[in-house]
């Protein structure tokens, strides 16, 4: 308790129910920080901002209006700003042919260009706090590849890259940036799939630690790259159970896995 006593964080991304967002910031509150939750639907964000004794403000990160307000608030009512997590996104899913440049678009502003604005706006309030963290959600299958995922993977991937590039500039300002890059994780996006019977035995097969990720995994990694003692930046943080030293698991594998989950189920019925 109290590792993060006296920072003031920003965690964006925190409106859907148990999300990791919000997971994250019930963490660091948890651990003394005063948090900032933000995200486009006000009215989550408020109840939770209530239960942790913090701060709800309505943020659209692919407007960079919208961040930059989220920014100057926050400093505006708090003085400061050490901790900055982004844990927005969208887990786009389509044949690699059958992508519309509409999905692209969309895809392309939430995990391209709404980090892009995140870290522009965070980090000149945070060299003013004379340093800080800086916390991006990326996923593992930037590194291990997931079939009918590639606008998902290569945003996500261009999301990484902002991070060593800024994490490189801006270093010697006192300002640490890294990515967490889970695997298959029980979020409310993800519920419904993992839920399909035989798909999460295909995942947990390439799991050597046995089992696919919580937001609570996700929550603990950055309540450390939060903290001081963390001496690292411009890093992927891969916490998914050891999935990179194996590989996602692919159509075959996954088609197996749900035949395999049917007949069971029939031959028990």
């Amino acid at each position: 308790m109290g590792r993060l006593q006296g920072k003031i964080a920003v965690v964006l991304g925190a409106a859907g129910e148990g999300n990791m967002g919000q997971v994250i910031a019930r963490r660091f509150a948890a651990e003394g920080a005063t948090v900032v939750v933000a995200g486009r639907q006000l009215a989550p964000l408020q109840t939770l901002a209530n239960e942790i004794g913090g701060l709800a403000l309505a943020c659209d990160i692919t407007q960079k209006a919208d961040v930059l307000a989220l920014v100057e608030r926050t400093v505006a009512v708090y003085g400061r700003l050490d901790v900055a997590v982004n844990a927005t996104g969208w887990g786009l899913m389509g044949k690699i042919l059958d992508t519309t440049e509409e999905q692209l678009d969309k895809v392309s502003a939430l995990q391209f260009k709404g980090p892009y604005f995140f870290l522009q706006s965070v980090v000149p309030a945070m060299v003013k706090s004379g340093g800080g963290s800086i916390i991006l959600i990326t996923s593992a299958s930037v590194y291990r590849v997931l079939q009918h995922h590639a606008a998902y993977i290569a945003t996500k991937a261009a999301g990484d890259a902002l991070m060593r590039c800024f994490a490189n500039e801006f270093g010697a300002k006192g300002i640490r940036i890294n990515s967490i890059a889970p695997g298959l994780t029980t979020t409310p996006m993800t519920l419904k799939d993992v839920g399909v019977p035989g798909l999460q035995e295909a995942f947990v097969r390439e799991y050597p630690l046995g089992r696919i990720g919580t937001p609570e995994d996700v929550a603990d990694a950055a309540l450390w790259l939060a903290g001081d003692e963390c001496f690292m930046t411009g890093e992927v943080l891969q916490t998914n159970g050891g999935l990179m030293l194996r590989r996602n698991p692919q159509p075959a594998d996954i088609n197996a896995s749900l035949k395999a989950a049917a007949t069971k189920a029939a031959n028990s019925g």
